[in-house]
């Protein structure tokens, strides 16, 4: 479990599923766990190991063994698994329940769902789906612009210039995600994806102007709901004291949710043009991604030339 849950009816909406029985607590009904069981050795009487708080589903191998059943049979079976509580029951590829399921199903108070979908296509998308909305989160307060398709985080101190370092990709074509505050999940085991709450989604607050509507000062296609975090920009006044990364041959991470991000420390000040400079960012990210990395191909030239200026 997560920690985080799901409706029942939202998901029921999403996925256009046909309540056959509803529970009295239909509307109050969370689901907590992501994964999806089909119950066949539940439905056989093997109980052992069973995780009732997963949504059950029953495709064409479980209604094939189950037509097989005396009608005395299929009750018992029926009676024994719906008294484990389970969130719901959905009944893929268009199959109408048994008479006994819907019978005890409402003795024990629980939905019945119903899809036309195959089982494997309605199993891997729900499953997808949850992974999703179940998935760990975090707040961070920061910037999340989307720059040549690669989603940049950018961190820092109030008033370092994160929201008009923005204000000026979006003008340069590029996408804000969030202003402010940047919701963040994981997708997958080694990939974040950032959103913007719903009450301050594509606004931004510039100082001295006030708070702007990108989508309709810009157009929508200046903004964007959600982008993956592919690189996470620590902006910082700049200060004559501190040594400032001139190479980039070491990387450097930022750990968020336990996945390691790509980092790199920018200090600002005037006359520096961030948006110039987070555009390259961007750009020398993907290309290392994609395997080529210009400081260490530099670094490789010159100590080529030092070992035949030696030699």
């Amino acid at each position: 479990m997560s920690g985080y849950s799901v409706p029942l009816r939202q998901l029921v909406e999403e996925f256009k599923l046909e309540v056959v029985n509803r529970a009295s607590d239909f509307d109050k009904i969370c689901v907590t766990v992501e994964d999806i069981n089909r119950p066949a050795l539940q439905l056989v009487g093997f109980y052992e190991h069973f995780e009732a708080a997963r949504l059950q589903m029953i495709g064409m191998v479980e209604f094939t063994y189950l037509s097989g059943l005396s009608s005395e049979q299929r009750y018992v079976a029926f009676d024994r698994f719906f008294s484990y509580k389970v969130p719901a029951l959905i009944i893929s590829r268009g199959l109408q329940p048994y008479s006994e399921c819907i019978e005890t199903a409402k003795k024990h108070d629980i939905t019945v769902l119903t899809s036309q979908e195959a089982t494997s296509s309605l199993f891997s998308a729900m499953i997808a789906t949850m992974k999703n909305y179940l998935a760990p989160r975090i707040t961070r307060h920061g910037v999340l612009v989307e720059v040549y398709g690669e989603g940049l985080l950018l961190l820092g101190e109030s008033g370092v210039g994160k929201s008009e370092a923005a204000i000026e990709l979006v003008k340069r074509g590029h996408r804000l995600i969030a202003d402010d505050a940047v919701e963040i999940h994981k997708a997958g085991e080694h990939g974040l994806e950032g959103t913007a709450p719903e009450l301050i989604r594509h606004y931004i607050e510039l100082r001295g102007i006030g708070v702007i509507n990108v989508a309709k000062l810009f157009g929508m296609g200046s903004v964007k709901d959600s982008s993956s975090i592919d690189m996470v920009i620590n902006l910082e006044q700049w200060s004559d004291t501190t040594t400032y990364d001139r190479l980039g041959i070491e990387d450097q991470h930022t750990t968020i949710l336990g996945v390691d991000v790509p980092s790199l420390v920018i200090p600002a000040k005037p006359g520096r043009n961030l948006a110039v400079i987070l555009e390259v960012a961007a750009m020398n990210n993907r290309q290392k991604r994609l395997g080529y990395n210009a400081a260490m191909e530099f670094t490789e030239q010159i100590n080529r030339h030092f070992d035949e200026s030696m030699s």
